[in-house]
């Protein structure tokens, strides 16, 4: 089907068309204005009454005409209807103009000119021959009907020297050769123009499409950039940016950096500029919601196409991860040597604690033991299992992780740790248990190593509010960096860890309570690692813990 589309006048259109008709009062009444003016001076009266009268007449009817232009801008809309009829109504009124000024010793014949132009650049080279051609007929049927007496010569301009029809003629060749000359001269001019100025459209787009490309990449890397000027005040900040920082470039825009960022303080002192040289340096953030940051930072010169320094780029990368990942690296380095250390030390442990624990039982049902006897029985018994205890552990943080796995549900595992944990010494009927083990969340792993980290996690929870809380338990299957894992979340709501203790908490041996080995958390992290998974700790003193643990969900 074939879309009717009516052709409409832009906006650009209307605006030109309407400067054309105020050009045109202008020059109207400026030629006419001045022509009474002068002859006023000149001879103290105009020519004749009846030429003064027509002056008039000439302005009124531009002005009628000039209003009935605008009036009809809203009903024909077509732009070049408008254009050629204003042209002919134009030519129509010069043609009257110079007939009543002296046909052939008319002035006025140059107003043609002016038609022709403004035909040219509205209607191009073709409309502005049509236009130039109305001209040259019109002027040709004037001089030729008043030269035969078809139409009678004004009086008051009538000229008293006679002319043959070879000047006639000459003189209407003249002009039509003129108007046609003058046509083609300004359609070269007006399409040369054209041709510019789509040419400089071209380059316009290509720069703005430039420009998107570039501002995209910028925006598009995950890398924080930020340039600054000479003062030190910030000028652009992409969107990674905004992401590490928390800032929104809005709220950073012309400000100071130091007054933002104190931790970017990169300026040298006073009396030397930021980024003369390349810089690389790391720092610690405190972002805008209060987390703190590792920051890899390198800054360089901005140079404008002189190659004079405007300001400095400052390149950022969010290292936390990175940094976390290399600690444990070393941790696990640290953990690996210690594993080897204990597996030798345990089993040699083993044997004489096994002979131990069967001479004391011995003894004490062969023994009728007096009360202060049977207290210092209990006090060997209780350092023995200790000593079981601390065997153990060693021997689970030394344990390689099995290859053999099973399909397991975590949210399963995690349920029976809860019911178990209500049974040992260190509950208390003051702690709530808000859980969310509903879901069934599978992977592939051994179920008692799954069960030892669920249940380390919880007892040292639960060890940390001895006057009460709320234990949270929360296992479900999530995407993390793009692979699918399962997250076991375990939080408190104890009196926090402080945030020196907490780098630590994952180490062998360390612990900040009288009891236990200090292993637990070590051989959470040694299971956790051996699986290829992560585990983050997260506190906030008055507040409590968050232990975040994510394993593959697959092999």
């Amino acid at each position: 089907m074939v879309e009717n589309r009516e052709v409409t006048i832009e906006e650009k259109d209307k605006t030109r068309l309407n400067l054309l008709i105020i050009f045109r009062l202008i020059i109207i009444t400026l030629f006419l204005g001045v022509a009474i003016f002068i002859d006023i001076k000149k001879t103290g009266f105009p020519v004749s009454v009846s030429t003064l009268n027509f002056f008039y007449f000439m302005i009124a009817a531009t002005y009628f005409f000039s209003i009935a232009y605008i009036l009809l801008l809203r009903i024909i809309k077509d732009l070049k209807i408008n254009i050629y009829l204003q042209s002919a109504v134009d030519v129509l009124l010069v043609t009257l103009l110079v007939y009543i000024t002296g046909s052939l010793n008319s002035n006025y014949s140059v107003l043609y000119t002016l038609v022709i132009i403004y035909s040219v650049i509205f209607l191009g080279r073709y409309g502005g021959l049509i236009i130039a051609s109305a001209a040259g007929i019109f002027y040709g049927l004037l001089l030729d009907f008043e030269f035969y007496k078809i139409i009678p010569s004004v009086p008051a301009t009538e000229h008293n020297y006679d002319l043959t029809a070879e000047d006639v003629f000459i003189r209407i060749l003249v002009h039509i050769v003129s108007f046609y000359v003058l046509a083609f001269l300004a359609s070269f001019v007006v399409e040369q123009e054209k041709k510019t100025r789509h040419l400089l459209q071209e380059r316009e787009s290509a720069f703005n499409q430039l420009d998107l490309l570039f501002r995209s990449i910028i925006e598009s890397v995950d890398t924080g950039v930020m340039t600054i000027d000479l003062k030190g005040t910030i000028k652009t900040f992409n969107r990674a940016a905004e992401e590490i920082t928390g800032f929104p470039f809005s709220s950073v825009k012309n400000k100071p950096v130091t007054d933002v960022l104190p931790e970017l303080a990169v300026f040298p002192p006073s009396e030397r500029k930021l980024g003369q040289t390349k810089n690389r340096m790391e720092i610690i953030l405190q972002g805008k919601n209060g987390k703190k940051l590792n920051l890899g930072c390198s800054t360089s010169p901005l140079r404008d196409k002189q190659d004079k320094q405007i300001g400095s780029i400052l390149i950022f990368q969010d290292l936390t991860e990175i940094k976390l990942m290399e600690e444990t690296l070393e941790k696990s380095k640290r953990l690996a040597l210690i594993g080897e250390m204990a597996a030798g030390l345990a089993h040699e442990m083993r044997n004489p604690l096994a002979s131990i624990t069967g001479s004391i039982e011995l003894l004490r049902q062969s023994l009728n033991l007096k009360d202060t006897d049977e207290r210092l029985m209990q006090i060997i018994v209780r350092g023995k299992e200790q000593l079981d205890n601390f065997v153990r552990d060693f021997l689970l943080l030394a344990r390689p992780i099995p290859q053999v796995r099973e399909l397991i549900n975590v949210s399963e595992i995690a349920q029976d740790v809860l019911e178990n944990i209500k049974l040992s010494k260190d509950w208390t009927s003051k702690i709530k248990i808000n859980s969310s083990l509903t879901e069934k969340v599978t992977t592939h792993a051994n179920a008692e190593q799954i069960r030892q980290i669920v249940h380390n996690l919880v007892l040292n929870a639960i060890q940390a509010m001895e006057e009460g809380g709320i234990l949270s338990v929360n296992v479900k299957s999530i995407i993390h960096h793009n692979k699918e894992v399962v997250e076991l979340i375990i939080s408190d709501t104890g009196p926090g860890i402080d945030e020196n203790e907490l780098q630590k908490i994952f180490e062998p041996f360390y612990t900040n309570k009288d009891k236990g080995t200090g292993l637990g958390l070590a051989i959470v992290s040694r299971i956790v690692d051996g699986y290829g998974g992560r585990i983050k700790m997260e506190s906030d003193i008055s507040k409590g813990t968050v232990c975040t643990v994510w394993l593959p969900s697959k092999r």
